[in-house]
């Protein structure tokens, strides 16, 4: 019987086996990988991960569950847990006591849906700072809302600066949808399994921390005009020949830009008005 869900800790328990085999699927598991997994809960994913790689380090906040998972899975010569909150944990430094261990490639994990933001940044990096080195595969359970915005398309409702952001350190797939009802207790949304391959664009921005403040700007309001919301920068007459010469509709919202176009017009912002 599963430990009662904790609400601070945004706990639900995944128990539908098709899912799980999903996300197993979806990692691509080899002999040789090196697991991160963040908030095993009870352990129900971890495991199935376990017998199928090298090793594997969870990352655990709730003591009683550290408890359980010690009493299951304690004994597994390639299982490590470590207690403590992920976002502040200095995992390289904590790893290096436990040579078997050590850098792990791939993260699979059912993260808490309240902090995916911030466990985003920690594991991909930002724009202006891309983790290092980047792991091989991420494949996460997150909220659907989240997803669809991690994967989304130019000119889509969904696509916004998170989905730059995100598609600029990684290659972004929707893997599958998750009903509330795979879970005990129900989340009050939907979730989806997400695979992330870390990877920069091919055309990297030539100042990232500019690429970042235009994306901040440009999404502040995403009914105005790129050229409205972008016009602290740069006048709305020259950001509109700007535009006009990369082919971009002068009437075109953030959200309306690619992630490579996005790049283009920093690039050609920093170099044709020298603002930095």
């Amino acid at each position: 019987m599963n430990p009662k869900a904790r609400k601070q800790f945004a706990q639900h328990w995944l128990h539908s086996e098709e899912v799980l085999s999903q996300i197993v699927t979806a990692a691509n598991l080899q002999p040789s990988d090196r697991l991160l997994e963040i908030g095993p809960g009870t352990g129900i994913l971890t495991q199935q991960l376990l017998p199928q790689v090298q090793s594997l380090v969870a990352v655990e906040i709730d003591r009683d569950l550290c408890k359980l998972l010690v009493r299951k899975l304690g004994k597994i010569d390639n299982f490590l847990l470590l207690k403590g909150d992920f976002l502040s944990l200095y995992l390289d430094e904590l790893l290096v006591s436990f040579p078997n261990f050590q850098k792990p490639n791939k993260v699979v994990a059912n993260i808490p849906y309240n902090i995916t933001g911030p466990i985003l940044e920690k594991l991909l990096g930002t724009i202006s700072q891309p983790a290092v080195p980047a792991f091989d595969l991420i494949v996460l359970l997150v909220q659907k809302e989240v997803a669809q915005r991690l994967c989304a398309q130019p000119g889509s409702r969904t696509f916004g600066a998170l989905s730059v952001r995100v598609q600029y350190l990684a290659a972004c797939e929707f893997i599958c949808d998750v009903p509330a009802k795979s879970f005990s207790p129900p989340p009050k949304v939907d979730s989806a399994v997400v695979r992330l391959r870390p990877q920069l664009v091919q055309q990297p921005a030539n100042e990232p921390k500019y690429l970042e403040t235009l994306l901040k700007l440009g999404f502040a309001s995403k009914r105005k005009m790129l050229r409205n919301n972008l016009k602290s920068l740069v006048e709305r007459d020259r950001l509109t020949q700007l535009l006009e010469q990369l082919e971009i509709n002068p009437q075109a919202r953030a959200e309306d830009l690619s992630v490579a176009q996005w790049v283009t017009l920093s690039n050609k912002l920093l170099q044709r008005f020298s603002f930095r």
